[in-house]
């Protein structure tokens, strides 16, 4: 029961142009070509890509903020975005505008200096596609070629707007059928888009496609997991995937490995490198009993950006079964290793491993632990398989297991950054203890082991990836029980600073860049999810991060969705969020017996959990269930599950996933968690 689209940018500035005096002032919009792209690095005061530059370092060179000064940063100016979702978002600042993709995949353009809206385009996805999402509305970024802005949208089409005006220049679905949407920031580089989806929850099977920047035309695509063999194989690369996969009828289950954020390009080698979703089904022994390792699941693939053939991979979880996917940064460094200059990528995986790699070979380097495992005790450097403790493979014991990190993983999506000048990874890094088994016997687990782990904690932590150890971290946050994610992206700049965000204390933080000092920290009002980036503009130094999650008052309340910008000597003070009474816990008399109670806990974690959380307490920023209006009347719990009622605001129907009878036992489930939350009041 997904989020009611809000008005748009609460502006009466509805205008698509920009003042002349602006577009004047900007000349022409986003020119971004090769030669910019490839030395991106010199241009010191833009910020031309989602990493910055090719490297995806996220490491900006300017200095006037630094950790002498930085007492003296202050609020320049800001802007309130138009949703209550989580912002994830890295904006572009190029040439004096800021572009900034939102949730249900809106852009907007501002002017950088002082954040005056210079259009807004909303690609009316419709709200009923939610339910092919699988973890928020969000959208991570965009892209820029030759006047465009380019990105994806959640329903699956690629988009290139005019960048002076917002208006379309093409537009093309890029996903097949299925439940894909696109929730990542496409890459460019010489004149191609290389763009993959989300959608590893369901039935897909992932992908990376190149189109032509200028006309959206397609160009090529690489499968990360092998069709139906009777079928034939599009390549030599998916009949070598196929003898990974044991057990006959894979192709009809997905088989998953999305490429749904990892996207790296290599000018050195002109391989483009990205990281592979889990399997689907998450469950390994379901997905293939034959224990195969499923290529190309949860591995790092490496591709020639001409024609998309297959150069590489490395798999970093054979057989996986946790939801390690490697959709986390890919890093490329120039390090010495050894005695020798080496050119590398490298990767702070979901699973808890650092890992480093040859660029133009593949082959791995160093693989070691940046927080706490407990499902392998290390990897082989021989062959690179991970030593894999026999009880974390639940699904083959019939056993519980108490797995770190969880589904959630040692580090997700959010943003690292190195610093050329430090030598280290900066990480924001999490700590999470999940409960892996049957529902039945997680529950029976619980009650005899009341204390068992379940903590979820985070930090930023400073790795160093040459002798790969830990070299600081910053102290923890603590995320209440049921939250997904505590810590935001990592911005390393010259002036030996990293800005980095969170959400349980709701504040941006400069950490010293060499120390981990913690030296400024800023009130955003909001969880800080995304990664900041650094621009210069006359002469002064700016830093830009847009910030928004949960907040106290669930999903109706505002949630502070904001883009902030910073400069030294800045004055402006930002206001509380509104004054929001959340509704209250008063579910009515419960009406079902023990054991339809039992078999409404078990629709919900099949069906409901991913969106709305822990026994309906709201999964980030969707609705708590247990204060719905809809628990004291079947007939409307039935119009919003069964009839999709709700479905332009992004509750679509669920009549194919849930049977007439289950929606009263999934009714009787959530009153029950009601009770339950009434109680601790």
């Amino acid at each position: 029961m997904a989020l009611p689209r809000l008005s748009k940018l609460f502006l009466a500035s509805a205008l698509m142009l920009a003042t002349a005096a602006t577009q004047a002032q900007i000349g022409a919009a986003a020119a971004v070509d090769k030669e910019r792209l490839l030395n991106a690095d010199a241009e010191r005061g833009q910020w031309l890509s989602y990493g910055r530059t090719y490297n995806e370092q996220r490491f900006s060179p300017l200095d006037q903020i630094n950790d002498t000064n930085i007492t003296d940063l202050g609020l320049a100016w800001f802007v309130d975005l138009p949703s209550n979702q989580n912002i994830e978002s890295t904006p572009l600042a190029i040439d004096g505008v800021l572009y900034l993709t939102l949730p249900w995949s809106e852009v907007i353009a501002l002017d950088a200096r002082t954040g005056e809206q210079l259009w807004h385009y909303d690609p009316q996805v419709p709200g009923e596609w939610n339910i092919n999402v699988c973890c928020g509305l969000d959208n991570r970024g965009a892209a820029a070629w030759n006047g465009k802005i380019i990105f994806g949208t959640l329903d699956g089409r690629l988009i290139a707007l005019d960048a002076k005006t917002g208006t379309e220049v093409w537009s093309t679905q890029s996903t097949p059928d299925g439940r894909y949407s696109i929730t990542g920031a496409p890459r460019v580089a010489d004149g191609k888009v290389f763009i993959g989806s989300a959608g590893g929850e369901f039935d897909v099977r992932g992908y990376l496609d190149a189109y032509d920047a200028e006309t959206g035309k397609f160009l090529w695509r690489f499968w990360t997991v092998p069709g139906d063999p009777a079928l034939g194989f599009e390549n030599e690369a998916m009949e070598m995937a196929a003898a990974t996969w044991k057990e006959p009828g894979w192709w009809d289950k997905g088989p998953g490995g999305t490429v749904w954020d990892a996207i790296t390009y290599d000018p050195q080698t002109d391989l483009v490198m990205f990281g592979t979703g889990n399997g689907a089904p998450w469950d390994a022994v379901e997905r293939d009993k034959g224990a195969g390792d499923n290529l190309f699941l949860s591995s790092i693939v490496a591709v020639h950006a001409d024609d998309g053939s297959y150069a590489w991979h490395y798999q970093e979880t054979p057989w996986e079964t946790w939801d390690y996917d490697t959709g986390q940064q890919l890093m490329v460094l120039d390090l010495e290793i050894d005695g020798a200059q080496r050119h590398v990528v490298t990767q702070a995986s979901k699973n808890g491993f650092f890992y480093t790699l040859d660029v133009a070979t593949g082959e791995l380097l160093s693989a070691k632990p940046y927080t706490e495992v407990n499902w392998a005790t290390g990897v082989n450097m021989e062959d690179g398989r991970p030593f894999v403790v026999p009880e974390a493979r639940y699904n083959v014991t019939g056993e519980v297991f108490n797995l770190t990190p969880g589904p959630a993983g040692g580090h997700a999506w959010q943003p690292v950054s190195y610093s050329p000048k430090t030598g280290l990874v900066y990480i924001p890094a999490t700590t999470h203890w999940s409960l892996v088994g049957s529902f039945d016997a997680r529950q029976q687990h619980l009650q005899e082991n009341p204390d068992a782990k379940q903590s979820f904690t985070g930090r930023l932590l400073a790795w160093d990836p040459v002798a790969n150890k830990e070299v600081w971290r910053s102290e923890e946050f603590i995320n209440p029980r049921g939250g997904v994610q505590v810590t935001g992206g990592a911005l390393a700049t010259a002036g030996n600073i990293v800005f980095h965000g969170n959400l349980p204390k709701q504040e941006f933080v400069a950490y010293r860049a060499t120390d981990g000092q913690r030296l400024w920290a800023f009130d955003t009002k909001t969880a800080v999810f995304p990664g900041a980036i650094s621009y210069e503009l006359d002469g002064e130094q700016y830093v830009a991060i847009a910030v928004g999650g949960p907040v106290t008052g669930g999903y109706y309340a505002p949630n502070g969705a904001r883009l902030l910008v910073f400069k030294l000597g800045g004055k402006v003070v930002l206001p509380d969020l509104p004054e929001f009474s959340e509704r209250p816990l008063a579910p009515p008399p419960q009406f079902a017996a023990a054991d339809v109670i039992t078999r409404g806990a078990e629709v919900f974690e099949q069906t409901c959990a991913m969106c709305h959380g822990t026994g309906g307490a709201a999964r980030s920023t969707f609705p708590d269930l247990r204060r719905a209006p809809a628990l004291h009347d079947q007939a409307l719990f039935d119009a919003i599950v069964l009839e999709g009622v709700l479905s332009a605001k992004g509750m679509a129907s669920f009549r194919e996933k849930i049977v007439a009878a289950d929606t009263v036992a999934l009714r009787a489930y959530l009153i029950s968690q009601a009770e339950a939350a009434l109680a601790q009041q």
